[in-house]
């Protein structure tokens, strides 16, 4: 399952906290903690081809149902752009500085 998540593309401006693959469900996904411009979020990655027979938003309402989505974040954002990849987002916190 490394190999599957080994070109993840990261934003140069992104700093990534923690990176590991598990599952989700049925899925092999990577689970990434980061922080970027001052807010700090998660993100479960899937390989796009794997989640072809589901739609975003059934696959949105599975995480944010899940425990890994807190009480007070229930914003979920997807991006998917050039890569392979289909990119989660949630539990957005902004720095208070």
């Amino acid at each position: 399952m490394t190999d599957k998540f080994k070109n993840v593309p990261v934003e140069d401006d992104t700093t990534i906290l923690f990176s590991t693959p598990t599952k989700f469900g049925e899925y092999d996904v990577l689970y990434q903690k980061w922080y970027w411009s001052d807010i700090t979020a998660e993100s479960l990655i899937f390989v796009t081809d794997e989640i072809k027979n589901i739609t975003i938003e059934k696959l949105k309402d599975e995480i944010r149902n899940s425990a890994m989505v807190t009480d007070s974040s229930k914003e979920i954002t997807t991006s998917s752009g050039k890569s392979k990849y289909t990119f989660f987002n949630f539990n957005f916190v902004m720095d208070d500085d």
